[in-house]
């Protein structure tokens, strides 16, 4: 299934996240301390700068020129340098264990919910929480009906939560996600 992803306000970033399951793994990375637009339409600035998102020549780039490529006017990341870096290490980790599919993550073997959580979080960059947020993705818009995922993802499988990215389908859905967003940081403080 080739899902349709309404994650940036952009057709074309959103077609690439849409059909290219690396695309979407590096938007996911991306995802902290940006936008969610910004981060998910890094993948296409990417590409439109280097001419591929294949996961080797990204982990084989020049590291120095890599973040050159970051640091663009408008830049991919607002920590260019350190996000290069970790794209081109999540890149590189795809390569190895991976044989340079990122789909493979969540099908090859025909993984569990769990397995595939226990897969995302082994990335370079995923930690418990994004790996959730990004299994939620898979089951809830990218097709992926692995057995458990929704038990595995916790709170960001609920069904008709707006919790994170995983939930934004259109403006709407993206208005409940930033006010439950505002919400929880307002009561983290409170």
């Amino acid at each position: 299934m080739t899902p349709t992803l309404h994650i940036t306000d952009d057709d074309t970033a959103d077609a690439l996240l849409s059909n290219d399951p690396l695309a979407l793994l590096i938007g996911m990375l991306l995802d902290q301390q940006v936008p969610m637009e910004t981060a998910f339409a890094g993948p296409a600035k990417l590409l439109d700068r280097i001419g591929t998102l294949d996961p080797k020549a990204i982990a084989d780039y020049d590291s120095d020129e890599l973040e050159a490529v970051f640091r663009i006017t408008p830049s991919i990341h607002r920590y260019p340098g350190s996000m290069a870096g970790r794209v081109q290490a999540l890149c590189a980790a795809v390569v190895e264990n991976w044989g340079g599919e990122a789909s493979a993550i969540w099908t090859e073997g025909e993984p569990d919910g769990p397995e595939i959580l226990r897969r995302l979080k082994a990335l370079p960059g995923f930690g418990e929480q994004k790996a959730k947020i990004f299994l939620a993705l898979l089951g809830k818009q990218y097709g992926v009906t692995a057995d458990g995922w929704r038990a595995a993802a916790g709170d960001y499988g609920l069904e008709g939560s707006h919790r994170s990215v995983a939930d934004i389908v259109d403006p709407q859905s993206l208005t409940k996600v930033r006010e439950f967003k505002k919400a929880a940081k307002a009561a983290a403080k409170g």
